[in-house]
């Protein structure tokens, strides 16, 4: 294993606040996308396993349709997610080495995985999620960022609640050397309390970045059949409130206003279990 994933204050002792910092009703439309992606899944998808599920503002969305086990590596994330999925399972552990026992229909890895800044790290993940992926089954993974269409960015948001609480953020994100597989996400958080009173804290993320082809190989030395995709096929908003910082899409090589409303694309990269081992020496299904 490597270096162990840091210890961000967003996660722990201010996880109370991220039901304000990032509201659940952002989560709907990408909810919806991704329900009709494991719905049109070859095999019908019942049970799934949310790695690294955060807060449970995306299970919020799914629970309807799915049953759900939510796993994280955080109590206090979980904690939250408790409170508003009560009919989930929940699960403590880190994506990289827990093992449930058991397989599902569909295993989903959202924005969480961006936590993995080394490829071993990714590679753990991906066999994390093979290992609880039945035969015939799926697994999806939705990281923010792939290093053919990284731009920097520039964001902010919040929200507030009923005992009169108000979060707001700002968000840097850039890449201090593009020579290795991370990014930086830097964050400014303004919490008040009711009583009026305030506290500003800002902490830095490190975030990784592969590329596609990096993905893919490791989907497939994992057992997948894999396959990749991006979420503006969609047709909705994303990244509301983010926009690119300026100069960033031509250091990319990408067109001005590349992606839904000019932010960068979303990423949807796809592994199917096969239904049977794939035998020796039998062709790499994997789609590039």
């Amino acid at each position: 294993m490597t270096d162990p994933p840091r210890e961000y204050r967003l996660y722990r002792d201010l996880a109370g606040w991220w039901p304000l910092i990032s509201p659940v009703a952002e989560y709907a439309e990408e909810a919806a996308w991704l329900t009709e992606v494991l719905s049109s899944a070859p095999t019908a998808v019942r049970q799934v396993l949310d790695l690294g599920s955060g807060g449970g503002h995306l299970a919020v969305h799914l629970k309807g349709r799915f049953a759900l086990t939510l796993v994280d590596r955080s109590e206090e994330m979980l904690a939250v997610s408790r409170a508003l999925n009560p009919e989930c399972t929940h699960r403590q552990g880190d994506m990289r080495t827990i093992r449930l026992g058991r397989a599902f229909d569909a295993v989903l890895v959202h924005d969480a995985v961006d936590y993995m800044t080394s490829e071993a790290d990714l590679r753990q993940v991906i066999e994390t999620a093979f290992a609880h992926c039945r035969p015939g089954g799926i697994a999806l993974f939705v990281p923010d960022h792939v290093a053919e269409t990284f731009r920097a960015r520039r964001g902010q948001g919040g929200g507030d609640d009923a005992s009169g609480r108000h979060a707001r953020f700002r968000e840097r994100t850039w890449d201090p050397d593009p020579a290795d597989t991370w990014v930086q996400a830097e964050y400014e958080f303004v919490l008040e309390e009711p009583d009026g009173t305030v506290e500003v804290v800002q902490e830095a993320h490190r975030l990784g970045l592969f590329g596609r082809d990096t993905w893919l190989r490791l989907l497939a030395d994992a057992g997948f059949e894999a396959d990749a995709g991006f979420e503006a096929d969609a047709g909705f908003e994303a990244d509301a409130g983010f926009e690119a910082d300026a100069g960033s899409e031509a250091d990319a090589g990408l067109e001005p206003g590349s992606g839904p409303d000019g932010d960068e694309p979303h990423n949807l990269f796809t592994g199917r279990r096969p239904a049977e081992p794939r035998a020796a020496g039998s062709p790499d299904n994997t789609k590039r």
